[in-house]
């Protein structure tokens, strides 16, 4: 056993080398940050950044025309902005707290050269046989009437598979975007596309055409055959 004196130089060494042991971590990081001595986030931090993360992941509440321009109206630019996004919308005729309703009406085909192809959209079901025929190697574009009606639709999506002979041809995905309600139809027109040619291309083809918004909702799932041929149908 050692005397009182021994046992107090020990601790007082253990201390010493506590400090020098810190002050050496301290500077190894400060080298490693550019001179900046790098700490750890607190408890307190730590739950902050998780409540953060919590929040940033929650949804917001679903809001009404008429919140949405109450909301903030003393902000001049995000009014008018709510202005231009609403248009023409009789606010005041608006029901509270009523669904969003997307009605696609009709499909218009239109290619240079000859008359457009209108084709209404069944209220119930797919349309019957043979929906329209396309002429090979010609291009044209697709246009869509769509009716908003109750409260503003955010990010519809259409997209469109296409197979022939139960083999997945053509895919695609397009963003036609965010609408207000009101009484006149929207006409939204697709990208100008051209269909193939060949003797393989001719024949007949099945599509499933659908309607969704950002929430996933889908407003209208369309199932249809088409046929592409050397010439455009007479009928």
């Amino acid at each position: 056993m050692g005397s009182d004196a021994d046992k107090q130089e020990i601790d007082n060494s253990d201390s010493e080398a506590e400090r020098t042991s810190s002050a050496t971590m301290q500077e190894d990081v400060a080298s490693e940050s550019g001179g900046r001595i790098s700490r750890q986030p607190s408890e307190a931090s730590c739950y902050a950044t998780e409540e953060d993360e919590d929040l940033a992941l929650q949804l917001g509440p679903k809001w009404s025309i008429k919140e949405h321009l109450e909301k903030d109206k003393d902000d001049e630019s995000l009014r008018k902005w709510k202005e231009q996004l609403l248009g023409s919308v009789d606010v005041d005729s608006v029901q509270e707290n009523q669904e969003t309703d997307v009605k696609i009406l009709s499909l218009t085909i239109a290619s240079p050269g000859r008359s457009d192809i209108v084709l209404p959209i069944p209220e119930v079901g797919n349309p019957k046989g043979l929906w329209f025929t396309l002429k090979e190697g010609s291009r044209y574009t697709l246009k869509f009437s769509i009716k908003v009606s109750n409260d503003i639709v955010c990010g519809l999506k259409y997209t469109n598979t296409v197979w022939k002979t139960g083999i997945k041809v053509d895919s695609t995905k397009q963003m036609i975007g965010t609408f207000s309600p009101q009484a006149e139809p929207y006409v939204h027109e697709m990208s100008e596309e051209t269909t193939p040619s060949g003797i393989f291309a001719r024949g007949a083809y099945s599509a499933r055409s659908k309607f969704v918004d950002d929430d996933n909702k889908c407003y209208l799932e369309i199932n249809y055959t088409f046929d592409i041929q050397k010439d455009w149908s007479s009928k």
